[in-house]
């Protein structure tokens, strides 16, 4: 067989992208014209309603209930459903009620990831496949405890690393596959912006807003805006921070693209430079991933990110012996060692949310396993959690990847697993 030659590769490749996404569209039309899924969400803030609107997209699907604590959010959310369905979705305030209603198929969870273990392992175990966003788990016990509940329960789970239906991504892992990189040496990825905070200081959340319930297994801090909705995202007790909520979607796709497992150490540096008293996370930080295969390092600054070289923000350096590959959402760069060969550019695009939602609700209808699992997810969770874990403790962690545990530290093990506030129980049985 004759080797391509690089342009002939990204040709193929690009082809290769609008050939597939073409077919994934198909096939979400089809499902419209077939079998109704009926769908229940927890959690209908803006991402929950994001994945819904990724339902209605890809087709085939009916929201019948939704569930959350704030009364404005599901009061807001039903009457926009209502209106892009036809039809009204019951609702309620506790998960437990909706997961009751033999009418439910599928469970979309859109809650902060403090809340995703109870509420996936509850609807497996009710019969219910389930669409969780990430990051799977808040600690690295429940992910293990949430691995082990889907596999007992047979249920379809996918989980909302969205970039692995993204052309660029699935071409560079070919692209490295096939030999054009060479041996990957080293990784950086990075995604730096400024960010839009809100107050910090305490006061008394939104008369629709039950903050008891919303705090749940975590620790009830006082309430500022914040630390609310959305922006609980850089708060240390719920969102745990930038790596653990954006960054983790390109480890993910890393992990993706070279076929990596979990790292055998990390190390993690940074702090709260610029917005001390703002947040309780870092806004600058560094992470090195001790893989096997390559060290891969993370680096974010949540301030300044007016860059010298803005298109290099969000995305992924992959150093090969035979070039350099950047690659992003919608768009990758070959840069040849050799002297002389222009670099390569190619844009794909594509709509990653409703392609995901898509692969699930097909993966739902044929029970053939979801593109991206809970033993995938739980993976890459567990990666940037540990990369949080090395920056509070201070030190290298070495990884056990087949104990799931840290390796010398028994300051740093606890950290594994947090204690839950009662009434609630941690779902890890050790």
């Amino acid at each position: 067989m004759t080797p391509l030659n690089r342009r002939q590769f990204l040709g193929t490749a690009a082809l290769g992208a609008v050939a597939l996404f073409q077919s994934r569209v198909r096939a979400a039309d089809g499902a419209a014209a077939g079998r109704t899924l009926k769908l229940g969400l927890i959690g209908c803030g803006w991402y929950g309603m994001v994945d819904v609107k990724a339902a209605f997209k890809a087709g085939g699907v009916d929201v019948v209930a939704l569930c959350d604590i704030d009364s404005d959010h599901l009061a807001k959310s039903a009457v926009e459903v209502e209106q892009l369905q036809g039809s009204k979705p019951k609702t309620c305030t506790l998960y437990a009620d909706l997961l009751a209603m033999p009418e439910v198929e599928a469970v979309i969870i859109g809650t902060p990831p403090h809340w995703h273990a109870l509420q996936l392992i509850a609807a497996v175990q009710a019969g219910k496949d389930v669409y969780c966003e990430k990051p799977l788990f808040y600690d690295i016990r429940e992910g293990r405890a949430m691995v082990d509940a889907v596999a007992k329960s047979g249920r379809i789970v996918q989980v909302g690393f969205q970039r692995r239906q993204s052309p660029a991504y699935q071409q560079v892992r070919q692209f490295i596959d096939d030999g054009h990189l060479g041996r990957v040496v080293q990784v950086e990825a990075q995604i730096n912006f400024t960010a839009g905070l809100l107050s910090p200081v305490p006061t008394p959340p939104p008369a629709s807003l039950d903050w008891e319930l919303w705090s749940g297994p975590g620790p009830k801090i006082p309430y500022s805006p914040q630390v609310g909705h959305k922006s609980w995202r850089l708060e240390k007790t719920s969102g745990q921070g930038h790596l653990y909520d954006w960054g983790i979607h390109l480890i993910d796709a890393t992990r993706f693209m070279l076929g990596l497992g979990a790292p055998r150490a990390v190390t993690a540096t940074g702090g709260i430079y610029q917005l001390p008293g703002r947040i309780t996370t870092p806004d600058t930080l560094q992470a090195t991933f001790e893989f096997e295969r390559c060290p891969v390092t993370w680096r974010h600054r949540l301030w300044g990110a007016a860059e010298y070289a803005p298109e290099t923000n969000n995305g992924i350096f992959l150093y090969g012996e035979k070039g350099t590959v950047f690659v992003t959402d919608t768009r990758w760069v070959f840069i040849p060692a050799a002297r002389g060969p222009e670099r390569k550019i190619t844009e794909v695009k594509a709509d990653l949310g409703p392609l995901h939602m898509a692969s699930f609700l097909e993966s739902v209808r044929t029970r053939q396993p979801a593109s991206c699992s809970v033993a995938e997810a739980h993976l890459s969770t567990t990666t940037v959690k540990l990369a949080m874990m090395a920056y509070e403790s201070g030190a290298r962690l070495a990884w056990d990847a087949k104990a799931e545990q840290v390796v010398g530290n028994a300051e740093a093990a606890k950290l594994l697993q947090r204690d839950y506030r009662a009434p609630y129980r941690h779902p890890f049985v050790g």
